[in-house]
């Protein structure tokens, strides 16, 4: 699962740095919630490239 995750944000990261022609943009984000239930880690992986965004959530 790790290596996934990190094989994702490396296409991300190749993908932002224009190699295949015009750059996109790409977003993470992450965050951790404590509550009474216990902690809860989640984030999210995207790309925008004009009008099309892709996102995936974990």
């Amino acid at each position: 699962m790790r290596g996934w995750i990190f094989g994702l944000i490396g296409l991300v990261l190749v993908s932002a740095c224009g190699v295949d022609g015009e750059p996109v943009r790409p977003s993470l984000n992450a965050g951790v919630g404590v509550s009474n239930s216990g902690v809860h880690a989640g984030g999210s992986v995207g790309l925008h490239k004009g009008p099309v965004n892709i996102f995936l959530g974990f």
